[in-house]
């Protein structure tokens, strides 16, 4: 059985956990980093010299960075689901998992921390405006991906969804002004119809 190291309310732990249910796959999950600390230690350091939440451990096989965790699961159990067998299809759904580390994770990390684990000061519109700014030109261009399309690459729904999808969580959950964008709202419709993203992905922001 697999094992998944990291807290719950990680929002790359959530990648890991969506993705198991996604693909029927059972699990055990241990509480790691954050409040429960334990990522300093030897042990945990010898997985993931990181020191950073999930480690996926199977069979003694130790993996840790989530969107390599999520191209594993789905290669390896997927049986064509979730990461196309096609080179350019994968490179497709492949380059928005990019994206997610490149693009929107600097964007709408920062906010994520003023607004829900920062200081009172830290949470004025002036001190959040930058973040915002950069995290709504992200989202406006993610909205225009899905002209045509119910899911990121496509009809059906693969591991670029799962990495985006867990931050659109936040991106609606946050208190913050948003524009209409109808299309990334509709996909995001799709997402919470899922059994995986209602158990792991919407459990609250703390």
């Amino acid at each position: 059985m697999l094992k998944v190291l990291g807290r719950k309310n990680s929002g790359n732990v959530q990648k890991i956990l969506w993705a198991c249910a996604e693909l029927g796959l059972p699990f055990e999950r241990d509480d790691y980093g954050g409040a429960f600390g334990k990522v300093n230690e030897p042990a945990f350091r010898a997985l993931n010299p990181n020191g950073l939440v999930p480690v996926m451990i199977e069979d003694g096989f130790a993996l840790w960075e989530s969107n390599t965790i999520l191209r594993y699961l789905a290669s390896r159990f997927g049986d064509g689901r979730l990461l196309p067998a096609d080179a350019r299809a994968r490179a497709n759904v492949e380059r928005w998992m990019d994206w997610q580390l490149s693009a929107l994770n600097p964007a709408i990390g920062p906010l994520f921390l003023a607004l829900v684990r920062g200081r009172p000061e830290e949470k004025t519109p002036d001190a959040i405006k930058p973040a915002l700014e950069r995290t709504t030109r992200a989202f406006t261009l993610l909205d225009g991906q899905f002209a045509g399309k119910r899911f990121v690459e496509g009809e059906e729904m693969t591991v670029a969804d799962i990495a985006l999808g867990i931050f659109t969580y936040r991106w609606f959950a946050l208190p913050i002004p948003r524009p209409t964008l109808p299309a990334l709202t509709a996909w995001y419709d799709r997402l919470t119809e899922r059994a995986g993203f209602r158990e792991h992905v919407m459990v609250g922001l703390i």
